[in-house]
């Protein structure tokens, strides 16, 4: 209870002292400051404005600053309780070096550090991977809490018969849909293409061990675009984060030591290991994509092809040969089924990439496209595909789509879980939110000031 008095004292000063920075501002100046405390949570002005920059960068549309914050408070008050479920992992340093890769990724959309910052309004670097960092903390704490709270909701046929019978005049229509399934294969490297890989790496390292910085090198010569801004360095990699071939490497070496050209799925790899502690690890590497020639690719395709030769024979169906030869991990033991946003398998057309959208056009259920080539994951592919099945633009209906009405259903359950345990909280849970917001018509029955009890 002391901790707590004094926790809730200081934020008491800082609102106080809040609104007397304010006071010496022209009025209509805004300072930043504690806009909510749950808990031990708090939200403060700048965050909401960082969380809806981002969101409208990633592609949300946000008009209600006041519904953007109860969203915010909903989801800290999950995480204040998941911070003391002891039955959820701490993964504060996973999260901070996924960060980090998200930044860089983002980074690498930009010709340069501050046209990016200028696009998601942020002053510096360091505030732009703080508010990454926070976002995915908060994130992964609540979804964690949510599936505790959630995890033994479930609905029955009748439930979602109700569901469907109480709501169908308000469910959504549905645009032009497909359902499609895909072989798809990357194309061997020969000996002499890996051999060339190899001996660049090899060449190098002899570069590096005379004297060259491994950081430097890897700027120049990196084509990994997660590290090689940051000069090929990966902190406090968690183990099992990275692929194992990788990894496996990269822990057999001594501190400072550089490994020989490592293969793994995504190219060939020369590694220094930085610092080991305990699970974790810092490490450097260049990679050099293993980018199939033409000549490569075109042996892919005719195997491919082949492949499709003997589908249309019938000597194996669609479903045997995606499981026998497929190189897609994700697809390969459903039987090549794509599947859509909300994980099921029917496509709306709209959504398809460009490349499958074209090699459909004028195809009947049932056809299989020619062998083409596309990109997967950063790869270069060869693939072919089925057309399953067409669906005209529609209401959802029970009778075609009861798997969709049936998750619809089970979500709304879920919601209503959740909404009832943070009910039962709030007498029980400090809560404060800054008057400045008291014009707000929130959902659920916040208080703007209760202290608990």
């Amino acid at each position: 209870m002391n901790n707590n008095k004094a926790f809730f004292f200081l934020v008491a000063l800082l609102m106080m002292f809040g609104g007397y920075a304010k006071a010496q501002l022209q009025k209509g100046a805004l300072v930043d400051g504690i806009t909510a405390v749950i808990g031990d949570e708090i939200i403060l002005e700048s965050d909401i404005e960082e969380q809806m920059n981002y969101a409208r960068q990633q592609g949300a549309q946000i008009s209600d600053r006041c519904g953007f914050l109860e969203n915010i408070v909903n989801n800290k008050l999950l995480i204040y309780e998941a911070k003391r479920d002891t039955l959820i992992e701490n993964k504060s340093a996973a999260i901070k070096d996924m960060a980090e890769k998200k930044y860089q990724q983002i980074l690498s959309q930009f010709p340069d550090e501050r046209t990016m910052l200028a696009a998601y309004k942020f002053r510096t670097a360091y505030e732009m991977r703080n508010a990454i960092e926070k976002i995915d903390t908060d994130n992964y704490y609540g979804q964690q809490k949510y599936a505790r709270i959630t995890e033994k909701v479930d609905v029955t046929p009748n439930e979602v018969t109700d569901f469907y019978n109480t709501h169908k005049h308000e469910l959504p229509m549905v645009k032009d849909e497909v359902s499609l399934s895909q072989i798809l294969r990357y194309p061997k490297l020969s000996e002499a293409h890996k051999d060339e890989l190899k001996n660049r790496l090899l060449k190098l390292k002899k570069d590096i061990q005379g004297g060259e910085s491994f950081e430097h090198m890897a700027r120049i010569y990196s084509e990994d675009p997660g590290s090689a801004a940051n000069g090929g360095l990966y902190t406090k990699v968690a183990k099992g984060q990275m692929v194992k071939p990788f990894e496996a490497a990269a822990l057999n070496l001594q501190e400072g030591e550089l490994s020989d050209p490592v293969e793994s799925e995504f190219g060939y790899h020369l590694i220094q290991l930085v610092k080991k502690s305990g699970k974790q690890y810092d490490v450097r590497h260049i990679l050099l994509k293993a980018e199939p020639n033409a000549q490569e690719i075109a042996a892919a395709r005719a195997e491919l092809d082949s492949i499709r030769t003997l589908i249309m024979e019938g000597k194996m169906t669609f479903k045997e040969a995606a499981h026998r030869f497929s190189d897609d991990k994700a697809t390969k033991y459903n039987g090549g089924t794509l599947t859509g946003g909300d994980g099921g398998d029917k496509i709306e057309k709209m959504d398809l990439p460009p490349t499958i959208a074209y090699q459909i056009a004028g195809h009947k259920p049932g056809d299989i496209t020619d062998v083409f080539s596309d990109e997967s994951n950063q790869r270069k592919v060869v693939a072919i595909v089925r057309l399953n099945e067409e669906i005209p633009a529609h209401q959802l209906d029970i009778a075609t789509d009861y798997e969709r009405i049936k998750n619809m259903a089970l979500e709304r359950k879920k919601s209503q879980k959740v909404d009832r345990w943070i009910k039962e909280r709030l007498p029980d849970t400090f809560i404060s939110i800054n008057s400045r917001y008291d014009h707000c018509a929130f959902k659920g029955a916040w208080s703007k000031g209760n202290t608990a009890k």
